[in-house]
């Protein structure tokens, strides 16, 4: 059923559901009473706008689906989504540029929610080189970047467990989000054919990180990486955004990647 035609009820189960919450978990989290919470899910009652943001709230509903849910009860959006270069997001923007800046000679970069390069700093280009000129023009979705066989996949060493790093990344986002846009780039990249790994064994790390292995000329690049999120972000533009960080996971990456003196 589209979004526009279903209603407040309509959403609230669904979200309700896609968090695996029965009536009365999030009836007591929300400190309301089961028969109120089916009331609104069924339409017997209509709820105000605070009742709204506190369902939303403890549902861990995204900003933009919070504004879904405020229009579906009658209600205007609250979250506002405004480009990244807009003058409000001035002090986030300078933000995101020190750390992208103050990373380097590591490779850092931002995406949004869809895995779409939003920034990064110049140590990013020079492991992008060689990949297909289709993936890298216009938007860089830097998903399809990694995981295509015209990408990075084929210099990628431990590129089977890379992958499956990053789908499973994939599906958490989509269960947290339900996000149409991701759910169709699932779809996409799980279609790529697996290239043949290039013939290195990647080095192991006893399961408690999954490194990123690229080969870059005749060097392994080995790459450990963090998540870096607006945790209080109210603009929607904001709150979807990821920084990506890598830090070399070896003394051979630093000394590779190291300015000359």
């Amino acid at each position: 059923m589209p979004a526009t035609l279903k209603s407040f009820g309509d959403h609230l189960r669904e979200w309700r559901q896609r968090r695996r919450l029965s009536q009365l978990d999030l009836a007591l989290d929300a400190e309301i009473s089961t028969r109120h919470l089916s009331f609104l899910e069924t339409g017997r009652a209509q709820p105000s706008r605070d009742m709204v943001m506190l369902l939303a709230e403890q549902l861990e509903a995204p900003l933009r689906e919070r504004n879904v849910l405020l229009v579906a009860a009658g209600f205007a959006p609250v979250f506002v989504e405004r480009a990244l270069d807009d003058p409000a997001l001035t002090a986030a923007r300078r933000a995101i540029d020190l750390i992208l800046k103050g990373h380097e000679p590591y490779p850092a970069l931002v995406i949004d929610l869809r895995w779409n390069l939003v920034a990064a700093n110049d140590a990013v280009p020079p492991l992008m080189a060689g990949a297909a000129a289709h993936l890298l023009e216009g938007q860089i979705n830097v998903m399809r970047l990694a995981l295509h066989p015209e990408g990075l996949a084929p210099r990628i060493a431990n590129f089977a467990e890379w992958r499956a790093h990053l789908l499973e990344r994939l599906r958490r986002q989509i269960a947290l989000t339900a996000d149409p846009g991701l759910v169709a780039l699932l779809a996409d990249v799980e279609t790529y054919p697996v290239p043949p790994a290039p013939d290195r064994r990647p080095e192991d790390f006893g399961g408690v990180a999954v490194p990123f292995q690229l080969l870059l000329g005749d060097k392994l690049l080995s790459f450990l990486s963090t998540t870096t999120v607006f945790g209080a972000a109210v603009d929607i533009t904001l709150s979807e955004l990821s920084l990506e960080t890598f830090f070399p996971a070896d003394v051979a990456t630093a000394e590779a990647i190291r300015p000359s003196a």
